[in-house]
């Protein structure tokens, strides 16, 4: 992680919890995903692709990441991407249609936010574009709507 400030091993288990179904251990690791298993996590969730190129650029400069595994299979993640000073945003939040339901984006973010909380500093910017109804999920994290004093504004590079 090329601008991260934390130890980074790929094997930094934060947690373990038990899922709805008895046999299911999901577990919550700091690191980050591998080109093709995001782009597939991606298109499962519904969200827009990226190039593989851009993926790759992407990945590799995030602030900070986490992972969800059920067994060696990746079920879900989320990122912080930033300067890691001024501002920061919440991204990739996904997790598997299968898995869905289930307070597994809630664990997500539980990570990102401590994350935030402890390791940037406090005067710190944390901003994120919602889907709808995603939206409910980041107020429980403190996120608001900024209309009508600001508004986001997106576009793609070309």
């Amino acid at each position: 992680m090329a601008a991260a400030n934390w130890p980074h091993t790929g094997n930094d288990t934060l947690t373990y919890f038990r899922g709805r179904q008895a046999d299911m251990t999901i577990r919550l690791s700091e690191q980050i995903s591998d080109t093709d298993t995001y782009l597939s996590l991606r298109a499962a969730g519904g969200l827009s692709s990226y190039d593989r190129d851009a993926a790759d650029i992407g990945l590799k400069n995030s602030l900070y990441s986490v992972m969800l595994l059920d067994q060696d299979r990746t079920i879900g993640m989320g990122r912080l991407v930033g300067d890691g000073g001024c501002f920061v945003q919440v991204a990739d939040i996904i997790v598997h249609p299968d898995f869905q339901g289930r307070g597994l984006g809630k664990k997500i973010m539980e990570a990102l936010t401590s994350f935030i909380e402890t390791r940037l500093p406090p005067s710190i910017y944390v901003s994120l574009i919602a889907d709808v109804p995603a939206n409910h999920l980041y107020e429980q994290f403190g996120f608001r709507e900024t209309a009508p004093s600001s508004l986001g504004m997106a576009r793609r590079g070309r």
